[in-house]
């Protein structure tokens, strides 16, 4: 069976890279798969967990917050605006800042509370699948 060859960055830093079954992503239209033969896709992201099937069956989860997706050649290239691996999520920390995000109130917070929502989100699935 043919694998995807993915690569995850932020502006940060070079996350992940190596081979995959499938990956979903958040869009503005909804959720996307891509598996092995794809048609060329480019998209947008929206703050919401990064599903990635390795070839062995594992699953890697990374919090996205914003940027682009692009698939071609069955080569995944994820370029977010902020991302953090699910294993480096300090989910206490997370809590904190989603607290703090919804006791302001205010429109800014707002973004706050998404990014803390998303990351304690993909902390607690990664968890469960331990």
């Amino acid at each position: 069976m043919a694998e995807l060859t993915v690569n995850v960055v932020s502006a940060e830093r070079a996350l992940w890279s190596g081979p995959a079954k499938s990956v979903v992503a958040k869009t503005p239209e909804g959720e996307i798969g891509i598996l092995a033969g794809h048609e060329p896709v480019l998209a947008l992201l929206v703050e919401g967990p990064l599903r990635i099937e390795q070839p062995d069956g594992s699953k890697l989860l990374v919090a996205v917050h914003g940027g682009f997706f692009s698939m071609a050649n069955n080569e995944v290239q994820v370029i977010a605006e902020v991302a953090e691996l699910a294993a480096d999520i300090n989910l206490e920390r997370a809590k904190e800042a989603l607290a703090r995000a919804q006791a302001a109130g205010v429109e800014d917070e707002n973004a706050a509370a998404r990014r803390a929502e998303t990351r304690i989100a993909v902390a607690a699935a990664a968890s469960a699948a331990r």
